[in-house]
């Protein structure tokens, strides 16, 4: 019987050599591959779904998701002509087709015009669904996306496809999309158009290709390199993804919309740009000229559940002991910085301190681009903005922070100090503004110092360096380090109290360090949180806060931080 075999590539005309309720065996010239979906056209309007199962030279076995009714098998009867190969014709091929009954099996007990068994699978409407079946086409379909969107476009209302929710809208141009992949005489199955409206929604209101990534918990950091080069961290670890961009142009598009909502630009003129997803997470831009093998996009997922001190003694990243002298500190109205590198975990840190707070302080955060979520219900939240075509209208983080201290603030916390405002910030600690906290890049607390010493030159104030030693050690009370180790787990690795100058030398102290044991069978790093039993110096400050015995256990590792738990030994 003579039928049509439907694929992705195109609709090819096939013979039928035996059917059953649960499949075909079919004779196709045309190449396909094992566990590709197909569908089997029979007497032009009898279909059915399925996917091949197995293929010998020129014949293949269907397996179909469903079982073939017994009315479609009655109105396609084979005749014994089927069951043969076709009359004396000749063919192109040096050697004449084999008879079906001839074929050699690659399982002697196994008959040609059997199905070959294959693992049982759960039906499902579309075949990519299914285990086992192929992965979708990702470029394919980014091109198919690339060549729908703008036909589309041209049909819709776009100010008010803005408006509605993604699922209605995904509705609304459903039929839409189908009218002109018959128009254009597209062959996309089942999967796919679902896969393209999926695709052409993300282009429209969303974030394209990375829409998937964005919504995945489990990823940290989304890294695009080129349209080709989708990279994401998790658990601590870079991994590679299948996501693809059509071309540089396709991920600079995608740039400028996430610029956008924000506010800014990004061109040759503004190369660089860092900016913010709706959902806080933060973002980085740069393009050519200066990133040389086309745009770059890195994105800072922050977790959707709240981050607490508590949260982070159970996963390892401090001590119940380190908690509770951070909470005691942070109450206590201590100037803090938290150091740490690239994406050691400073600012998830920051958020979790602020947790401790009282809620009847007024805080203002300042930012380049805003990313702390503190929970208190007095913030004001300010952010930088960048210069306008003309080059005007910038405004700095010094700028935001002289004018925070005419907003009656009871603390200021800056995102990161990474210029001049780190003058402006040590003077407002040494006037009255205590507990404020900031973050700073460095490798250690000692070297946190030092940088603070290198932007104070950066201000532009021609002050000595025992001046800006004497200046650092009155405003600054702990400097919190932060790392992300080898095995890709965020440690506090030390908690160092400035104690005050002693000749031209800041004198500090630690309370607490991270001593490495050993490495685990996973790679694992096994170590424990080290208490020094000093007395710490800001006791008298807890004090004044009814917190000074608390304090005093907690330095010498005895009571975990209030509402942590019973008292533990923290490894990890």
């Amino acid at each position: 019987m003579r039928a049509v075999l439907e694929t992705a590539r195109g609709r090819f005309d096939c013979r039928v050599l035996d059917l059953s309720p649960t499949g075909a065996c079919v004779r196709l010239l045309a190449s396909i591959e094992e566990r590709e979906p197909v569908t089997l056209h029979l007497n032009g309007s009898d279909k059915i779904s399925g996917v091949v199962a197995w293929r010998r030279n020129t014949y293949l076995g269907v397996q179909f998701f469903e079982r073939l009714s017994d009315t479609a098998r009655a109105s396609a009867p084979l005749k014994a002509a089927d069951k043969a190969p076709p009359p004396s014709k000749p063919q192109p091929q040096p050697q004449a087709q084999p008879q079906p009954q001839a074929q050699p099996a690659p399982r002697a007990a196994e008959p040609l015009h059997l199905i070959p068994p294959v693992r049982e699978v759960a039906p499902a409407p579309e075949a990519p669904a299914r285990p086992g079946t192929p992965r979708l086409d990702g470029d394919r379909i980014a091109t198919m996306v690339a060549q729908l969107q703008n036909e589309l476009i041209e049909r819709i209302d776009v100010a008010q496809a803005a408006r509605i929710d993604r699922d209605q809208l995904a509705r609304e141009i459903e039929p839409l999309v189908n009218q002109i992949i018959s128009e254009r005489n597209l062959q996309l199955n089942g999967p796919e158009r679902a896969a393209a409206i999926k695709g052409l929604v993300a282009e429209m209101v969303g974030f394209g290709p990375l829409e998937p990534l964005l919504a995945d918990e489990s990823v940290s950091d989304i890294l695009v390199d080129g349209p080709k080069r989708v990279y994401v961290e998790r658990r601590g670890k870079l991994e590679s993804t299948d996501v693809t961009f059509i071309d540089d142009r396709h991920v600079l598009n995608l740039a400028t919309r996430i610029v956008t909502l924000v506010g800014r630009r990004i061109d040759e003129s503004t190369p660089l740009v860092d900016a913010r997803l709706p959902d806080g997470s933060r973002v980085n831009v740069i393009v050519p000229p200066l990133a040389l093998d086309g745009p770059m996009i890195s994105i800072r997922k922050f977790a959707k559940q709240v981050i607490t001190l508590e949260r982070m003694v159970e996963q390892g990243n401090l001590s119940a002991s380190m908690a509770a002298v951070i909470a005691i500190a942070t109450r206590s109205r201590l100037n803090m910085l938290i150091s740490g590198g690239t994406g050691s975990g400073k600012t998830t840190l920051l958020n979790a301190m602020s947790r401790t707070i009282d809620p009847g302080e007024r805080i203002i955060t300042i930012e380049d681009a805003a990313e702390l979520q503190l929970q208190q219900p007095r913030v004001g939240r300010l952010e930088t903005r960048m210069p306008n075509l003309e080059g005007k209208g910038a405004v700095t983080i010094r700028d935001l922070f002289r004018n925070a201290l005419r907003m009656r603030p009871d603390r200021i916390i800056v995102g990161e100090i990474r210029g001049s405002e780190c003058l402006d910030m040590l003077q407002a600690m040494n006037s009255g503004h205590d507990g404020s906290l900031g973050t700073i890049h460095a490798s250690g607390p000692r070297e946190a110092l030092t940088r603070l010493e290198n932007l104070l030159d950066m201000s532009g104030m021609n002050l000595s360096s025992r001046a800006q030693r004497a200046q650092i050690a009155s405003a600054v009370d702990m400097i919190i380090q932060v790392s992300r180790m080898r095995d890709g787990r965020r440690r506090i690795t030390s908690l160092m109290e400035v104690v005050g100058m002693e000749s031209d030398v800041i004198v500090t102290q630690e309370l607490f360090h991270y001593r490495f044991d050993r490495e685990g069978p996973n790679g694992e790093l096994i170590g424990e949180f080290v208490s020094s039993g000093l007395r710490p110096h800001f006791l008298p400050e807890a004090e004044l806060h009814s917190l000074g015995r608390e304090l005093m256990r907690a330095a010498i590792g005895e009571t975990p931080m209030p509402g942590a738990g019973e008292p533990r030994s923290v490894r990890g």
